[in-house]
């Protein structure tokens, strides 16, 4: 008699025929079209075999290696020895015996927060084989003598790149989250992976452009960035913002916040419960905010004196029309705060007072260090981003979202993938994921001339070295009072390089460190109960010796930060609100989209 079939599991389900069909059908035609429109591009564009200058960083760190290969066999001793104990272990485990690991997972890395990467025998010798690995090649490439800094830089964060892509969290018959989703669906969470991999491939237009979140759940004006106001002053590079008061009195002195254009401003906007705007507003400040532009190819010859002088410059000279009021406070936000500070020199060097203190958020003004995003910055890189800028006019803003995106790809890249491609799952509504994927492009002088004269050459720190509408820029010439806030686990702009910038003021000057990140660190309301931050009143050489002497404080330091800034200048007159605004707030610039 022939063997009978076998009987699925109970738990696990089989896909329907004809659904299937149609779905694999309708899958193979969006296939062929995106392969065909993505060709028809690729045969524009001039080709890059290496455009990250990958493989002499990489032929001479295996030159380095080959000429001390005690080094490498000492490692792949150390690495053995530790894989025939993860046997041993593995063994006494499945024959019931405890036995300890030989390596674990850092209990923040969401990628292995199943139970069974640890109580499943088969998956735990998964994941410690991969840690081990992921060790013994981070250790390899670290510990290469005679590379320069540089090259050692770059070697190590692509080494990293590659050993993040290849956890075991990220495919299908190592991850036992997606096989257990896998067995109770009957496979329709692979089906509805692959769709979601081609509707981002489809927005992409050939691109993995990943959904973060659910971009139709937010709507600028009514659920996010929703604070009340309106436009009152707008030239062809920015809006200018008023919020309507909520307090009968305010602050004699007007605030002015600069945000950075590398992102939208409405990251101190997003919802009520977390805007910095709304917030500053109710502990009665005039609060002025500049929306920058999304630029197109007609502002492709706009530079950074630009920004200068149709950004700060004459948003101050609006606020002073609007209120009658001769200073103001102002506040730059990362890219924002450098324009800030650069705005201020050259405010100094003209005896110009108008803006009478400054505080400056998560901000790079010396770039001798700059962490993981050096690694993007050398020549070559440069070269090839000039060429692409001078293509269009401007640098997409998808260029920008993924440099950031790498810099935490486990967070940003990877947990998308597993949770999109291959669980099948929706991207949660979530509004900072939102913003981040708002992304804004850059005009090609401007954003030459940052890379340029700021991160591969480092000159705003060099007296006079160099000069904007017409005046020289000393960093060392702004006196005003001044509020750095950094925040610890910064990977745009690391904290000890920000502390540098503050030390070059000869105002007096407050320095705070938040926890956290550039964002998170930054948009941090007090009722969150989230994440504490460091005073101390010093400002010493070193980072480290300034934080040795800082006290720990509990919660936002938005409070510390509203106490400095009010004792400045604490007089009160009656409230200001837009007047004949051009339009409501958020603006109308806001809403033009990179895509």
């Amino acid at each position: 008699m022939a063997d009978q079939p076998s009987t699925p599991p109970t738990d696990f389900r089989l896909p329907d025929p004809e659904a299937l069909g149609r779905s694999m059908s309708d899958i193979a035609e969006r296939s062929q079209r995106i392969v065909a429109d993505w060709l028809k591009r690729q045969s524009l564009e001039a080709p890059h075999l290496d455009p990250l200058n990958l493989g002499n960083a990489f032929m001479e760190m295996t030159a380095r290696l080959i000429a001390n290969p005690g080094q490498l066999l000492q490692a792949q001793i150390g690495f053995w020895q530790d894989y025939m104990t993860l046997w041993q272990n593995t063994t006494r485990r499945m024959l019931g015996i405890d036995a300890e690991p030989v390596i674990t997972s850092d209990p923040a890395d969401k990628r292995f927060k199943d139970s069974a990467w640890n109580d499943s025998e088969v998956f735990d010798f998964i994941k410690q084989s991969y840690l081990l690995s992921a060790r013994y090649f981070q250790d390899v490439v670290r510990h290469v003598d005679g590379l320069d800094a540089k090259t050692a830089q770059k070697v190590d964060f692509y080494t990293r790149q590659f050993v993040d892509a290849m956890s075991p969290s990220n495919f299908v018959l190592t991850n036992p989250e997606v096989l257990r989703r896998t067995a109770e669906s009957g496979g329709e969470n692979l089906i509805k992976g692959l769709n979601n991999l081609l509707n981002d491939l489809e927005r992409g237009r050939g691109r993995l452009s990943i959904r973060m979140t659910d971009m139709d759940a937010f709507k600028l004006g009514e659920n996010i960035a929703v604070s009340p106001g309106g436009v009152v002053y707008q030239n062809d590079l920015m809006q200018l913002l008023q919020y309507t008061p909520a307090t009968d009195q305010v602050l004699q002195r007007p605030l002015l916040i600069v945000p950075p254009w590398i992102n939208k401003f409405y990251v101190l906007d997003l919802r009520a419960k977390n805007s910095f705007i709304r917030w500053a507003v109710a502990q009665g400040h005039s609060v002025f905010v500049i929306s920058w532009v999304n630029p197109d190819e007609r502002l492709a010859g706009e530079g950074f004196d630009n920004y200068m002088q149709q950004g700060v410059v004459e948003a101050v000279e609006a606020i002073a029309r609007i209120t009658g009021q001769e200073q103001i406070n102002a506040i730059g936000y990362c890219l924002g705060g450098t324009l800030l500070a650069t705005t201020l020199a050259w405010m100094a060097r003209r005896q110009d007072h108008r803006i009478a203190s400054a505080t400056f958020l998560a901000t790079m003004l010396d770039f001798t260090e700059v962490g993981e995003l050096g690694v993007f910055i050398d020549e070559e890189q440069i070269t090839l981003l000039e060429e692409k800028m001078h293509r269009h006019g401007y640098l997409e803003g998808e260029e920008m979202a993924t440099t950031f995106n790498m810099l935490r790809a486990n967070d940003l890249i990877w947990s998308f993938v597993v949770n999109n491609y291959l669980l099948g799952n929706e991207p949660f509504p979530f509004d900072l994921l939102y913003w981040n994927a708002d992304s804004t492009r850059m005009p090609e002088r401007m954003h030459s001339f940052y890379l340029r004269k700021m991160y591969q050459q480092n000159e705003l720190i060099v007296p006079d070295a160099l000069s904007l509408l017409g005046e020289p820029i000393d960093l060392h010439q702004i006196a005003i009072p001044t509020y750095f806030l950094s925040t610890r686990e910064d990977h745009i702009a690391p904290w000890r390089s920000t502390y540098r910038g503050a030390r070059l003021m000869a105002g007096d000057t407050r320095f705070v460190l938040a926890a956290s990140g550039h964002i998170a660190g930054v948009v941090n309301p007090p009722d969150s109960g989230k994440y504490s931050h460091w005073i101390n009143s010093e400002l010493p050489a070193s980072a480290d010796d300034w934080f040795t002497g800082a006290t720990e404080m509990a919660g936002s330091w938005w409070p510390d930060w509203n106490r400095w800034v009010s004792a400045l200048a604490p007089q009160l007159v009656p409230a200001r609100a837009p007047i004949d605004p051009i339009e409501p707030a958020p603006g109308s610039y806001v809403r033009v989209r990179s895509e």
